[in-house]
Order: structure tokens, then C-alpha cells, then sequence
């Protein structure tokens, strides 16, 4: 291993600039020929990768289009007992040269993966997340593309500026030093298939301070994930740092969890799995070598709550956006919808609402028109079609949508239910769909509601605040503070952006560690407290000791 002989410093660091594909644009061209070339070639065939080889298993799943399920981005291997027990031990054997690699040529290759990611393969990932996954141009451009790449710039960044914590003080004669250690065993990355830069973010993070990661990808984001792994490969991370792991999530993730070196857990998922994973991880904490990390983000059930100062035709825009951008498949997706009376009817915020829905096409990604796609596959398409139901059963007014089409694709239309029950199912369980829920409260109820919507649910994800009063804004975010993890003011409550808002909930909705922070760091290493005296004791006995 080669000497670091300087103190370097990482290059400046900006958000990745957003393309904004219009008519006539190079990127566009780009976009479009990769998406096209991809849909010529598939299915693809995608085995395990263990210490940077492929398994084939012969164990066969496929990855639908979920825009028409009838076809298949790429059948995939699944692992094996004996694939994990190879990854495991691969993973374990590479972790001390890991760790031990210079931290500028570690950040060398996050960089490098960054620049890969916005540059070489920034339409490949693209076309394999509106393929696989259903998003339209702009959320794959706002996640595969730049999220993905500042994920790793940034985390870069924020190593260096943690290493750089240092105790402030030293004794005469001696030096202090604090160093971050990787933790001892080998973390488990389970990723969703929402959002593509997840899936690296959740690999990335332990990898970047030095540990070793098993990653388990969502069966619906196999291909996006594959791409970012061959990414990873190519930016020059070392074969068995992270192993690709698809398979089904129980025998996975048990295997995992059972090995004596499982030091931690990065988690992006369902709340009722990340609570079943806890308890087993604790019910198994006799066989562990420490206690392990464990770090998640889970479901919300978000809000937008619009006073009686808010302006309105923002307040409108930015629902619709919060709400049925990638079909409300964003752990951070508006749901619940609190407006006050006086601007509801008179103030014009319901007709401006579902007129700005009608406007809303719904299709095929890879036609550029369409605002939304498909939801992920029929589970997601009959859990919220069966959630609109059950709101009109409980006597919620639908105003618009309410329906699906599941002939070629998963397709359920932007939805609307009102309520005169604030404590309604859907008000209270997630959906994670295109479906809001509004609740009107009268303009001198505001204090009432403020807590009813602190009170309705378990999670504390997201939130926004709309108010063009200064006391509205400061009632609400005194009486909110533990609703939401991340709370705008007349903003929409969806898109975090890395370096800008660190993202996490707490509640039910994770334990709140912020990604896109330096913050989530801490918990993939493990401090060492080191003290060197240069000048030697001659007695043991100390002045107090003395007559």
C-alpha cells in the first residue's frame, strides 16, 4: 500500500447540474437513443456479483416492465446459501487492505464513481430507471443522474471534514488524536426500488469510512442497481468491498443477520419489515462480536398543511407536485392534505386543484409527454386500489381519479378523496401511491389542527407549512417540531436535495440518521481515542502524595 505523503484536500464540490432535456437538446438525443437501444436488447440476463465475478445460480427471477407487464426488463440469478456464504467471506478477507487504503485514494474512487454516474453511463442508468421503475424523464434525471452523483461527492466531502475532527486539547508533552475506524464485520445493505440513488447511497455510505458491504436490491430495481454496481467496479472499488446480492429478502437477510460478524444494517424499506429486522437482530445479539449499527428510513405519511394567509395558486402547485410525481412512490410523497375553509371554496383552492390534476397525462415513460407512469407492480397497484375503496366505503367523497387500469401496465389514476373524518384510513395508514387525502378544517380551528396532525399518524417523515403569516408559520412549526423530519415552508414537502436538506424522519418513519449528511457517517464508523506521551514519568507517586 502506498504512503500518503501529504495532506490533500478534496477537489470544491457542487450539486450535479440538472439537464433539462428540451426539444432539439443534445441531451435529449442522448437520452432518447439509450432508452430506445435499451428496450431493443432486452431482457437482460443479470447474474450475482461475488468478489467481482458473476454467479449464475440458475435460480431465475425476472424484472417486469411495469409499464407492460407482459415483458421483462432481464431475468436475474437469485443467491444461494452458498453465494452468501461466498460474498460473506469474500467481503471479510478484503476488509483490512479496505480500510487500510489511503483515505485520498478512497475518495479517489467515490469521485471517480460520481463522475462515471454524470457522465459515461448517465443515460444507461437513466433509461434502466424509467424502464424498470416507472419514472419519467426528470425524476430519473433528478435521481439516477444527479442525486446518485452527489450522494458520492458529497459523502466524499463530509468524510474528509469528519476526519478532520480532532480533540481540541493536549497536555504538555503529549498528543491526541482520534481516529475513525471502520466497524469490525461486514454491513447489509437492503435497498428499495423507488429511487435508484438509494440503492449506491446505501452501499456507498459504510464503503466510503472503510467497511465491507453485502447488498440485497430490490427485485424490482435489479437492473438500475446492476448498472451502479458495474460502476462501482469500474471507479476502481476493490472486487469483495460490495458484493451484489439479489435473492429473496428472507433467506437473504437472515443469513446475514445470523453470522457472527454482522456489524450493521442500512435500511431503506417498509416500516413493519425494518421493525421485523430489528427485533431479529436483537434476538440474536448473543452471537454477535459487538453491538450492531442499525440505521433506516422507512414509511411516511406526509402532510401539507395551508393556512388562511397562504397563497393559494402555490399552495395548489406545489400539492400536485408533492403528491403524484413518480405516482407518490416517494417515501416523502404528500398524502394528507389539511386546507383551511375559508380558502377551500372562496379562495379557490379546490377548483384550481383538480383542474391542475385533469392536466395530468399518464403513460408510458418513454413517452415525454407523460407526467406519471405506472406504479411499481400489482401488489403496489392492488394495495392502493383496495386503500380508495376502503375510503369510499367509509363515506370519503372521491373528486377525482379513483380508478386504475391494469390491462397493460399498472396505471391508477392522480386521486383526490375528501374527508370529513380526519382520522379516516386513509388518513392514517401509507399508501405509497397517487392518492391525497383532504381534510378542511375551519380558518379558527388552525391550533386543533395543528395537533390532529400531529397526532394522526405513527411516522414523522415529511411535512410543509404554507402561510404567508410570519406567527402561522412559528405556531405551526412549534406545534409540528417532532411531525416531520424535514419540514418546508411553502414548499412542497418532496425533494430533499443532498448538501441542501439532510433527509430522515424519526417515529415509525427511521431513525432519523439524515442521509445527505455528514451526520450518517458516524454510524458506519467506530472512534479510537489514541494519546502518545513523548516525554516519559520518572515517579509514581503524585505531588499530593507527599508530606
Amino acid at each position: 500500500m502506498s504512503a500518503q505523503l501529504a495532506a490533500f484536500n478534496v477537489p470544491n464540490i457542487e450539486n450535479e447540474p440538472m439537464k433539462p432535456y428540451g426539444p432539439g437538446s443534445a441531451e435529449r438525443e442522448g437520452l432518447k437513443a439509450a432508452y430506445a437501444q435499451m428496450e431493443k436488447d432486452l431482457p437482460f440476463e443479470i447474474p450475482c456479483i461475488v468478489n467481482g465475478k458473476p454467479v449464475k445460480t440458475g435460480k431465475i427471477q425476472k424484472q417486469h416492465l411495469p409499464a407492460d407487464h407482459a415483458r421483462h426488463l432481464v431475468t436475474y440469478h437469485e443467491a444461494d446459501e452458498a453465494t452468501i456464504t461466498a460474498a460473506i467471506e469474500g467481503s471479510l478477507a478484503a476488509k483490512a487492505e479496505w480500510e487500510a487504503m489511503p483515505w485520498a485514494d478512497r475518495a479517489a474512487i467515490f469521485l471517480k464513481a460520481a463522475d462515471l454516474v454524470a457522465g459515461k453511463y448517465r443515460y444507461q442508468i437513466m433509461a434502466a430507471t424509467m424502464l424498470g421503475q416507472g419514472k419519467n424523464v426528470w425524476q430519473a434525471e433528478i435521481d439516477a443522474a444527479a442525486e446518485l452523483a452527489d450522494f458520492l461527492r458529497f459523502g466524499v466531502k463530509y468524510v474528509e471534514q469528519l476526519y478532520a475532527i480532532q480533540p481540541p486539547k493536549n497536555a504538555a508533552g503529549s498528543w491526541n488524536r482520534t481516529e475513525y475506524r471502520a466497524l469490525e464485520g461486514f454491513v447489509l445493505a437492503v435497498t428499495p426500488f423507488n429511487f435508484t440513488a438509494i440503492g449506491g447511497n446505501l452501499c456507498a455510505t459504510p464503503a466510503i469510512v472503510g467497511n465491507v458491504v453485502i447488498w440485497k436490491p430490490s427485485p424490482y430495481a435489479i437492473y438500475a442497481n446492476y448498472i451502479t454496481h458495474k460502476i462501482f467496479l469500474e471507479a476502481g472499488v476493490p472486487p469483495a468491498v460490495i458484493q451484489f446480492t439479489p435473492g429473496p429478502a428472507e433467506a437473504v437477510v437472515a443469513q446475514a443477520i445470523n453470522h457472527v460478524d454482522f456489524a450493521a444494517l442500512h435500511f431503506t424499506g417498509s416500516t413493519h419489515v425494518f421493525k421485523k429486522l430489528w427485533k431479529d437482530i436483537s434476538n440474536n445479539v448473543d452471537i454477535y462480536k459487538g453491538y450492531p449499527r442499525i440505521v433506516g428510513e422507512t414509511g411516511g405519511k406526509n402532510f401539507h398543511v395551508v393556512h388562511e394567509s397562504a397563497e393559494v395558486r402555490n399552495a395548489v402547485v406545489q400539492s400536485v407536485r408533492a403528491a403524484f410525481e413518480y405516482q407518490g412512490q416517494k417515501c416523502s410523497a404528500l398524502s394528507r392534505l389539511y386546507v383551511s375553509e375559508s380558502i377551500w371554496t372562496n379562495g379557490g383552492f379546490k377548483d384550481q386543484l383538480l383542474a391542475e390534476i385533469e392536466k395530468i397525462k399518464i403513460g408510458d415513460p418513454g413517452e415525454w409527454t407523460n407526467y406519471m407512469g405506472p406504479v411499481i407492480g400489482r401488489p403496489s397497484y392492488d394495495k392502493i386500489t383496495s386503500y380508495i375503496q376502503k375510503a369510499k366505503d367509509a363515506g370519503g367523497e372521491v373528486l377525482i381519479g379513483g380508478i386504475g387500469d391494469d390491462s397493460k401496465g399498472y396505471y391508477v389514476k392522480p386521486t383526490v378523496i375528501l374527508t370529513k373524518d380526519p382520522k379516516s384510513v386513509t388518513m392514517v395508514e401509507e399508501i405509497f401511491g397517487p392518492v391525497i387525502t383532504v381534510y378542511v378544517f375551519p380558518d379558527a380551528s388552525f391550533s386543533e389542527t395543528l395537533h390532529l396532525i400531529d397526532t394522526t399518524t405513527t411516522y414523522a417523515l415529511t411535512g410543509a407549512i404554507f402561510a404567508s403569516s410570519r406567527p402561522a408559520l412559528i405556531a405551526a412549526t412549534n406545534a409540528l417540531r417532532n411531525a416531520a423530519g424535514n419540514v418546508y415552508y411553502n414548499e412542497k414537502c418532496t425533494g430533499a436535495v443532498v448538501g441542501q436538506q439532510p433527509f430522515g424522519g424519526a417515529r415509525a418513519s427511521g431513525t432519523n440518521d439524515k442521509a445527505g449528511s455528514m451526520s450518517i457517517f458516524y454510524r458506519f464508523v467506530s472512534a479510537r481515542s489514541i494519546k502518545e506521551g513523548f516525554v516519559g514519568a520518572e515517579e509514581f507517586e503524585y505531588p499530593s502524595n507527599f508530606v
